[in-house]
């Protein structure tokens, strides 16, 4: 066999295993997509992809395989011999799409004069499905966190935050008004990771610039912050973006102007929000019959008053020192999370 003939059946090799590669990680988020999140509309669009891809499986590329001789057969790392979540799993597949797509472009360049555009196209879709399936995964989270903890300032602030997750908590806002903005990044990047790694969401109260710096699920905005069309702006579509409320007025313009949720409160008087008069049970009970987006309760909630907050209508709370002040985070989380779950 020439050098030449040698190097046409490397690259016939490279672009099988690699078509096989892409079209395998396809149909594995394509499942997900279908029975998983049973969303028609992302489970076609891996459809679409995977069949382009096959079209350029051809047979003289499949009779190029030599499984029994291919040294990268035995080859295996720790890291894929286990998924942790079906995020990770997820994740690990794109990456692996991406890969091999990227393969397929460079080696297709000297296979073919139009098989290097085409797979650069499916890669720029394939990134493109990862944007769209992280943002709803997003907000399937945030439709089903049923407790939502707000920080506030302690000495074992991340360690009360683990415990928390610990017990089942799924989403985090990082709340801390009194420190400089260096060591306010610092902690949001180990917050933001410590949540990620529970498979919870993380958002950022206030500020816009560092919820993208650490790579947040999303920021929480007062009525004294900026407005949502400016946040929207600058985190772009796939973040999620909430607002407080305290009034019928304050709700309605919000969910006007695309937030993702709205808090609702204070519900009681809490020292959280010195000098801010309570909303009361009724603004709950209005919430309950006219928000259209996932609503929060907040304000003075805790072990105590909640099955009073469930009655006026509130599925989804959000606390402070309910948690962030507990002897036990771990178990006062839980006892919330079962209160919260019989509603």
């Amino acid at each position: 066999m020439t050098q030449e003939s040698k190097t046409t059946l490397s690259i016939t090799r490279i672009l099988d295993a690699n078509l096989d590669r892409a079209r395998e990680g396809l149909r594995i988020i394509e499942e997900w997509c279908r029975f998983g999140l049973e969303n028609s509309q992302l489970a076609e669009e891996c459809k679409q992809m995977r069949q382009e891809v096959a079209r350029w499986h051809t047979p003289e590329l499949r009779m190029a395989r030599d499984t029994p001789n291919d040294p990268g057969t035995t080859l295996s790392h720790p890291h894929e011999e286990t998924r942790s979540s079906v995020d990770h799993l997820l994740q690990a597949n794109l990456c692996r799409i991406q890969e091999a797509l990227r393969v397929l472009e460079e080696y297709g360049k000297l296979y073919h004069p139009e098989m290097g555009i085409a797979f650069k196209n499916i890669r720029y879709q394939v990134y493109t499905l990862e944007s769209n399936l992280l943002t709803h995964n997003r907000y399937q989270k945030l439709k089903k966190s049923l407790l939502y903890l707000v920080t506030s300032p302690s000495e074992n602030f991340l360690s009360i935050v683990e415990a928390s997750l610990k017990g089942g908590l799924t989403l985090v806002q990082y709340r801390e008004k009194n420190v400089d903005d260096i060591i306010k990044l610092e902690i949001a990047k180990k917050l933001c990771q410590l949540c990620h790694d529970y498979n919870a969401l993380f958002i950022m109260n206030d500020r816009v610039d560092l919820a993208l710096a650490v790579s947040a699920d999303g920021v929480h905005l007062g009525q004294q912050d900026i407005p949502i069309a400016l946040a929207r702006q600058v985190l772009g579509p796939n973040r999620i973006i909430g607002r407080s409320t305290t009034n019928p007025q304050e709700m309605t313009k919000a969910i006007a102007e695309g937030a993702d949720y709205i808090g609702v409160g204070p519900v009681y008087a809490t020292p959280t929000k010195p000098g801010k008069p309570p909303a009361g049970l009724d603004y709950v009970d209005y919430a309950q019959k006219n928000s259209p987006i996932p609503w929060f309760a907040i304000g003075g909630i805790d072990l105590e008053n909640v099955h009073e907050v469930i009655n006026a209508g509130a599925k989804q709370v959000a606390v402070v020192r309910a948690i962030m002040k507990a002897d036990n985070p771990t178990t006062t989380t839980q006892e919330l999370l079962k209160k919260l779950a019989v509603n």
